[in-house]
C-alpha cells in the first residue's frame, strides 16, 4: 500500500473519532448547564475562551520584548515570569470550553495572583535602575489580569485587584526603569488603571445582563408554575361545587319530598357517598395538574406567543389519570415556547406563509408534545454547542426533567420538528 493510501485510511479512521469526540464534548457541555443559570454559565464560556485566547495570542506577541528585556535580567526570572503571566491563559481556554462556571472562576483566579506574583518577584530578577526602556513588559498586561480577575471575583473584589494590579506594575516600572520622573510614574498608573478598568466595565456590564436574564427567567418560570397550581386548584373546586350541588343536595332534596322510605332515594344515597368517598380517597394535591389542566395551560402558552398557531389534542385511554407536576408542566412550556420563538425568528421562508402547529398526546401516565414547521429548517451538525436557543432551552431544559426527553429534527428546506416527552414513571 502507498503512503498516500496509508494517510488516507489514517485519515478516513481518524474522522469518525473526532465526530465521536466532538459529540461527546457537546452532550457535556448541554449536560453541565444549570437552567437556572444558563445565561449567566454561557457568558461566562464565552468570555472565558475569548480571554484565554487573547491572553495566549498577546503572549507570542510579547516574546521579543520578553527577549529583550530579558538581557537586563536572570534567566530564570524571565522564564518564571513568562510562566506566571502567560501559563494561564492556555488553561483558561480549554477548561472554558469543557467545564463549568466553578472551574473557570478558579483558573482564572489564579491567573490574577500569579501576575501579581510576577511582579512582585522582580527585585529579584532585575538590579534597580537598569532597563533601558519606558516600562516593564508585565505593565502592559495589567488590563488582561484585570480581565482574568473579572470572571473569577465580584465586581468590589475585582476593583481592589485592579488598584493594587496597577500600583504594582507602576512600582515595578520605577525599580527597573534606568530614568523615572515622578510625572511618568503617574502617567503609567492612570494609562495602566484607566485600561484596566474599561476592561472591568465591559466584563461586569455582561456578566451582570447574564445574572439578570437568569433571574427574571426564573421570575416568569414561577409565574407560570403559581397561575397553573392556581388553575389546578380552581378546577378542584368547582368539581367539588358541582358534586355538592348535582350530588348531595339533590339526594337531600328528594329525600324530603319522599316522606317515606323509598329504594330510589337510597341507591341515589348511595351513589353519592360513593361520589364523596372516591373524592375524598383521590389525590388532589394542588401542585399536580390533571390531564385537561396540563393541556389548557401549554395551549395558553402557545396562544400567548401567537394565536395563530394551530393546537391540536390527542388522547389515549385512561389519560384523565395523568397527575403532572406544575414544576414539570412549566419546564415543557418553557421548552415549548423556545421552539415556538425560534420557528417564528428563523423559519419564515420568503413568498409564501409558514405553517405551524402543536399536537398534543396525553396518556394515563405520560404526555408527548410535537410542534413542527414547514419552514426553512436548518443543519443541525451546524449548530454550535454553545447555542443557548436549542441546546439548553430546549434539550437541556427536558433533559434535566425527571421522565424527560427531547429531539429536535430538521434539514434545511425541510422544515423543523420537535418533539418533547414526559413520562411522570421517570421513563423516556
Amino acid at each position: 500500500m502507498t503512503a498516500s493510501a496509508l494517510d488516507s485510511a489514517a485519515a478516513t479512521r481518524t474522522l469518525p473519532s473526532l465526530g465521536a469526540f466532538a459529540g461527546r464534548l457537546r452532550g457535556r457541555l448541554e449536560a453541565t448547564e444549570d437552567s437556572a443559570t444558563a445565561a449567566y454559565d454561557r457568558i461566562m464560556r464565552r468570555l472565558g475562551i475569548s480571554i484565554g485566547i487573547a491572553g495566549a495570542i498577546i503572549g507570542v506577541g510579547e516574546l521579543p520584548e520578553v527577549a529583550e528585556q530579558g538581557s537586563y535580567a536572570s534567566v530564570w526570572w524571565s522564564v518564571a515570569a513568562v510562566a506566571l503571566v502567560f501559563g494561564w491563559y492556555p488553561i483558561i481556554a480549554v477548561v472554558a470550553a469543557v467545564s463549568g462556571t466553578k472551574a473557570i472562576k478558579f483558573v482564572c483566579g489564579c491567573a490574577a495572583v500569579s501576575f501579581l506574583g510576577a511582579l512582585a518577584t522582580i527585585p529579584l530578577g532585575f538590579d534597580m535602575h537598569t532597563v533601558d526602556a519606558t516600562n516593564i513588559w508585565p505593565y502592559r498586561l495589567t488590563a488582561l489580569a484585570v480581565s482574568a480577575g473579572v470572571l473569577a471575583w465580584s465586581g468590589r473584589v475585582t476593583l481592589v485587584y485592579l488598584l493594587a494590579a496597577s500600583a504594582s506594575a507602576a512600582v515595578a516600572t520605577v525599580y527597573t526603569v534606568a530614568e523615572v520622573t515622578p510625572q511618568h510614574i503617574i502617567e503609567n498608573f492612570l494609562r495602566s488603571a484607566g485600561l484596566a478598568a474599561l476592561f472591568l466595565w465591559c466584563g461586569t456590564a455582561a456578566t451582570g445582563a447574564a445574572a439578570r436574564v437568569d433571574r427574571e427567567s426564573a421570575i416568569a418560570s414561577r409565574r407560570a408554575a403559581a397561575q397553573a397550581a392556581a388553575l389546578a386548584r380552581d378546577r378542584e373546586r368547582a368539581r367539588f361545587a358541582a358534586l355538592i350541588h348535582d350530588a348531595v343536595l339533590s339526594t337531600l332534596l328528594e329525600a324530603s319530598r319522599a316522606g317515606a322510605e323509598s329504594d330510589v332515594v337510597r341507591r341515589q344515597a348511595e351513589r353519592t357517598l360513593e361520589q364523596l368517598d372516591e373524592y375524598r380517597g383521590a389525590e388532589r394535591d394542588p401542585d399536580l395538574l390533571d390531564a385537561r389542566s396540563a393541556l389548557l395551560f401549554l395551549r395558553s402558552t402557545v396562544q400567548e406567543i401567537n394565536p395563530s398557531i394551530r393546537f391540536d389534542t390527542h388522547t389515549w385511554h385512561g389519560f384523565d389519570d395523568l397527575r403532572m407536576p406544575v414544576h414539570s408542566a412549566s419546564t415543557i412550556a418553557a421548552a415549548l415556547s423556545e421552539a415556538v420563538r425560534n420557528s417564528l425568528r428563523h423559519a419564515s421562508v420568503a413568498g409564501r406563509e409558514v405553517r405551524r402547529a402543536v399536537t398534543a398526546t396525553v396518556s394515563a401516565g405520560s404526555i408527548r408534545i410535537v410542534f413542527s414547521d414547514d419552514g426553512a429548517g436548518f443543519d443541525l451538525a451546524a449548530v454550535s454547542a454553545d447555542r443557548l436557543g436549542i441546546s439548553m432551552s430546549i434539550l437541556g431544559r427536558m433533559r434535566q426533567l425527571a421522565g424527560g426527553s427531547a429531539f429536535v429534527e430538521s434539514q434545511p428546506g425541510e422544515g423543523t420538528t420537535v418533539t418533547l416527552v414526559w413520562g411522570g414513571d421517570g421513563s423516556r
